[in-house]
């Protein structure tokens, strides 16, 4: 999921649950003009970075502790990574998403977005 800077949500990747996020990340960030992309760990990858790069964006991504030469990031624009936390939990406040009852992907993704059109509606 991508988020703007007050939370609110704009563009939503349904993935396996057993699949990991991080290569979905350049799809995510397709047709967005943002000016920092702010990230975990996991999106830490030189690819990436490049992307980030080419849409002259900032990359915020602390780095993996096993890359052998870190790269700095600003840590003060970091701390408001918790955004995209906020707006999953903002979510999870609809029972039929937190409790997952849909059980094609088609319908969970439904409600997401639906969902999604209520917050930003508030």
């Amino acid at each position: 999921m991508a988020v703007d800077a007050l939370g609110r949500p704009l563009k939503l990747i349904l993935t396996p649950g057993q699949r990991g996020d991080a290569p979905l990340a350049p799809a995510l960030l397709e047709g967005l003009s943002p000016r920092r992309v702010l990230a975990d760990k996991a999106y830490d990858s030189n690819a990436l970075r490049r992307l980030i790069a080419s849409m002259d964006a900032e990359a915020v991504i602390p780095c993996n502790p096993t890359r052998k030469q870190p790269i700095p990031y600003d840590f003060e624009a970091y701390k408001v990574r918790n955004t995209i936390e906020r707006c999953f939990n903002k979510l999870k406040h609809f029972r039929r998403i937190a409790t997952r009852f849909d059980r094609r992907a088609i319908h969970f993704l439904s409600f997401l977005h639906l969902a999604a059109a209520m917050l930003w509606m508030r």
